[in-house]
């Protein structure tokens, strides 16, 4: 049974769900719609290798007692190494791909912080809660 207190375990699919979405989102952006459409069952394996493989690495590792330098910079290799090599962007594409990934953690960290009072995606970076804001 799931305590209230663990709401980590609640709000974590939610989490990948919106990484997902987010990824998938990046990916089009910078491939296009085109070569999105035609390399979309990769990107669909390569979504849930590095989003829901990648998260659930760096959250039971670190819950495991693995070291911080291997949960914290595996999943985030995987994320910057695998997309641009397995979907063969050129060099412009995976600059773009890059920057907008790196954006993409702090976007889902600020809805779910701001909106949602969720701040456990990013909890070293405080975001206020808009409804604390408003008393």
């Amino acid at each position: 049974m799931i305590e209230i207190e663990d709401t980590f375990h609640l709000h974590f699919p939610w989490m990948i769900l919106a990484s997902l979405a987010l990824f998938h989102w990046v990916i089009w952006l910078t491939l296009g719609q085109r070569d999105y459409r035609r390399k979309f069952q990769l990107i669909f394996v390569l979504s849930l290798l590095v989003v829901v493989v990648g998260m659930l690495f760096g959250k039971y590792g670190a819950n495991f007692g693995l070291p911080w330098w291997i949960y914290y910079p595996v999943p985030m290799l995987m994320n910057v190494l695998l997309p641009p090599l397995l979907l063969k962007m050129n060099s412009r594409k995976t600059v773009s791909y890059l920057i907008l990934g790196f954006l993409s953690a702090p976007m889902i960290h600020f809805f779910f912080s701001f909106f949602l009072n969720w701040t456990e995606y990013m909890p070293f970076w405080e975001i206020p809660y808009y409804k604390a804001m408003l008393t």
